[in-house]
Parts: C-alpha cells; structure tokens; sequence
C-alpha cells in the first residue's frame, strides 16, 4: 500500500486553459510546464493544453525542451532560461527548440527570442537594437502582475513603447496574473503556468478567476490513539495535550513535500476539517482529532476544498511552492492521471 496518492486531473487543466483562452480574446496561449509543469507532469499536461489550442510550450531548460520535443515533434517549445553551453545550443538546435536570449550574441541557426528588462531586475536587455533575422520574438517578464496592477502597466507601455516599430514579431509579456486581470498586457501571446494547474497567481479564491485546482493528494491514518493530559506527539514535544486527545498520525511527511512549516493548516480527515498539530517528521505528520477515527480513514492533504494557497499562507510561501515540492517519488506515493 503507498503512503499516499497524487491525482493529476488533466480534465480540469483542460477547463482552466480554455478559461485563460476566453480571457486572451484572441491571444494565443503559451503553457509554462516547467519543473515538471509544477509537479504535475509536463508530458501529460503539454498533451492536454496542446489539444485545447496551446501555441507553443515554455520551460526553463534545454534538457526539459528535449524531453517534451520527444513527445511533441511539432509544437513550439520556448527555453525560457540561460543556456549553459555550447553543447546545449547545439542540443537546442538539432531539437529545433526555440531560445529566449538577453545578450549581444546570438546562437546561428535557431530561432530566438529577444528578452527585455523592464523592471523585473533579472534576466533581459535594457536597450533593445533592430532585431536580427534569427529573432521571431519580443519578451518581458512582468514583476508584479499579480499584487502592482499600477507598476505592471508601465511595464508593459515601456515595452509596447520600444517594440512598436518591430510589432510583426511575435510580442509576449503577460503571465496568469496579467492574463487575467491586465488585458493591455496580452499582446501576441501570453505565457501562463500557474493558473493552469487551478492555483490562483493572486493567492486569493482559485474559483474567483473560473479556476479549478487540478492536484488533490490523499493519505490515511495510519495510527489512531489518545494522548492524556501532559503527554505529547512529535519531536520537540510541540503540541502537549491539555485533556484527553485523540490523534491520527499520517505517513507523510516532508520528504513527501508536506513542509515542516504547515504545522497547524487543516487537512480533511473522513471529510471533516482537522488541524495539524506538533512537528511535522520526515515521513509523518499528527492531526487533533474530535473523535475516535478508525485506522485507515482518508486523509485529504490537498483538493476538494483543501485549498494550496491557505496551506500558502500559513507557512508564509506562495501555492506555487507548495505544489513544485510535492515528491511523487513511487517508492513512497502512487500518482494517478485522470481525464475528468
């Protein structure tokens, strides 16, 4: 029996990208699957926003453009990060990977993207000079789309502003956040990552944008017993009963990706919400129960009301985070695909 179970519904990825498409009117969707499209799988979910209309598919490296250029032979694949060396240029090139670059050379034979520093302080160039016939794009990447509507918009009347004169290159600069909230930022394309896995770029409500969480994660009690006044579960002797308590212990832990932070979020067990209490251990965490519960209930860590972002919020970190350090790892957790 596996500790516990992650579930990708690809139906409900599906649904959130034909409600980032209705919110582009008309600007083509660009999938962010890096870092194993945040854990919940890039091949699968690449297959499945590239049959809702995708128009190209976004990583951060050239081995993660390689592995979906296996699957995918005609798709646009944007590597969005640097570029360690030469063999990964010319491992881009025979792949046909398209690359983002932000420095006065560039790789002969590929199809590239000039990126611009706008604001976000990272990765771009400051001064844009007449595009090369290499170049087939125009990026930025927006720094506070998501909690500075106000700096967002200069963001993107700068790089409205300097990209004018070459507007029959493909021009990109929105994310989720922008996507949905921001229309001046849509542009040609936008590339949107988060929001496609149902998780609210703005840490608010998923369902507030028409979005729908497409992980859940499921364990059980594996150990059920009462603490009596003075006693205590986990290390550190956190959480020390005050009157007779019951617990459920959870094999799960942060090695699974469940952080030794989330110490007092809730989780549902039997469908009821129950809080998490003492430290959270390598491989299992205790929940206060109200009641004798019965060795194996279900225990949901995530979906069906359990939301990322109160988990987020919490341990004082973003969904995003949450949902890329989930470890699916076999040996300790089955991971089912469905199509719902």
């Amino acid at each position: 029996m596996h500790r516990s179970e992650v579930t990708v519904d690809l139906g409900a990825v599906r649904r959130n990208a034909r409600t980032l498409l209705r919110a582009l009117e008309g600007s083509q969707l660009w999938a962010v699957v890096k870092a194993n499209a945040y854990g919940h799988g890039a091949v699968d979910v690449a297959g499945a926003v590239v049959d809702e209309g995708a128009g190209a598919l976004c990583v951060a490296t050239v081995a993660e453009g390689l592995e979906l250029r296996e699957e995918f032979s005609l798709v646009r694949i944007l590597v969005m990060g640097p570029t360690a060396s030469s063999r990964e240029i010319a491992e881009a090139r025979e792949a046909k990977l398209e690359l983002a670059v932000w420095d006065e050379e560039i790789p002969e034979g590929l199809r590239v993207h000039l990126k611009l520093d706008t604001g976000m302080g990272r990765w771009g160039l400051s001064e844009l000079t007449k595009p090369g016939a290499e170049v087939v794009g125009l990026m930025t990447h927006l720094a506070t789309a998501d909690n500075d509507p106000v700096f967002a918009a200069k963001q993107i009347e700068l790089f409205r502003t300097v990209t004018e004169p070459y507007s029959d290159l493909m021009r990109h600069a929105a994310n989720s956040a922008a996507a949905l909230r921001i229309p001046s930022s849509r542009l040609d394309a936008a590339r949107c990552g988060i929001a496609l896995y149902g998780l609210s770029p703005f840490m608010e409500e998923p369902a507030d944008d028409g979005l729908e969480p497409a992980l859940s994660w499921r364990s059980y009690l594996a150990q059920v017993k009462q603490l009596q006044p003075g006693e205590s579960t986990g290390y550190g002797r956190r959480f020390l009963a005050e009157h007779p308590t019951w617990i459920g212990i959870v094999p799960v832990g942060y090695a699974d990706g469940f952080r030794r932070d989330l110490t007092g979020t809730e989780v549902r067990v039997s469908g009821e919400l129950r809080r998490v209490v003492g430290t959270i251990s390598m491989d299992a965490f205790a929940v206060e129960l109200d009641h004798q519960e019965p060795v194996g209930a279900p225990v949901t860590i995530l979906g069906h009301g359990v939301l990322a972002e109160e988990h987020a919020r919490l341990a004082g970190t973003i969904n995003y985070e949450l949902v890329s350090g989930i470890k699916a790892d076999p040996r300790r957790a089955r991971r089912v695909v469905v199509d719902a």
